[in-house]
């Protein structure tokens, strides 16, 4: 398996990527440099020693990958209902086996359209449960959060190509998760905080991505009532966020952002614009 870190000539070595040199243009002149491309594997998850999925994922934090993917897609309620989980020796493959024996795969997959081809096994046009949470910040909660994120995503910052996704509270950040997939960036966080016994209800999940229908769903999973990003949200999850009681923003930009859902929970009032 490939050494998953990109080394530079002062001995620094960053985790998820590799190295590789590239040519840069610049007003013209080109040169040569030694840098690095982020490195793409894959994970292939077995429960109770079924084939469950397999994740293009980048080479960090698998196993928080897992359990954060077992929770968001219903297969697991907690921590607790994870006897062990062993990855291979090549960690392209992880074992989780559970404090029970009866585990039925789902027979349906769903494709989705995060990056590196997400998957979700569950049925997002199904009705859920709004979101009760009585969670309400000032926008420059989201605006520090966003310039937390940007200071926290350090392999971005050395190859480009990457997601970076942190879990929050109001004071600040919990967990920083980085992938080639979006999506996968959410999953992390979960595992981290399930790991950490750390609740993830009532936090701020702020992203580098477009905020997706899977993504959204994940959220709705942790309990996350705010869900910002950089960029975008799609149509599908501007209208499950809305049925969820959810504040999805995106565009968050050098003091600006757009409230898209359940402005309220930014002290905002749509009687009064």
């Amino acid at each position: 398996m490939a050494d998953h870190t990109l080394c530079t000539d002062d001995t620094i070595c960053e985790p998820g990527a590799i190295p590789f040199a590239y040519w840069t243009i610049k007003a013209g002149s080109p040169e040569r440099v030694d840098g690095g491309v982020i490195a793409e594997t894959f994970v292939s998850i077995y429960v109770n020693g079924q084939d469950l999925a397999t994740l293009m994922c980048s080479p960090l934090d698998q196993e928080d990958l897992v359990v954060g993917f077992l929770f968001n897609e219903g297969v697991i309620a907690s921590i607790d209902e994870i006897g062990l989980i062993r990855p291979n020796a090549n960690e392209t493959t992880i074992d989780v086996f559970l404090t029970r024996r009866e585990f039925n795969a789902p027979r349906r997959m769903v494709l989705t359209s995060g990056c590196g081809g997400g998957i979700s096994f569950q049925n997002l046009a199904e009705t859920q449960v709004p979101l009760e949470s009585a969670m309400a910040i000032t926008p420059q909660v989201i605006l520090d959060r966003m310039a937390d994120l940007n200071q926290a995503a350090t392999l971005y910052k050395r190859v480009r190509g990457v997601h970076t996704s942190v879990l929050a509270s109001q004071q600040a950040v919990l967990f920083c998760a980085e992938d080639v997939g979006r999506h996968n960036t959410i999953d992390k966080l979960a595992g981290k905080a399930m790991r950490a016994g750390v609740d993830m209800r009532d936090r701020l999940l702020v992203t580098s991505g477009r905020i997706s229908s899977e993504m959204l769903s994940k959220a709705r999973q942790m309990g996350v009532p705010i869900v910002a990003s950089r960029t975008a949200p799609t149509s599908i999850s501007v209208g499950l966020a809305e049925a969820w009681n959810m504040c999805v923003v995106g565009y968050v930009r050098q003091g600006s952002m757009r409230v898209y859902t359940h402005a309220e929970r930014l002290g905002l009032d749509d009687q009064n614009d």
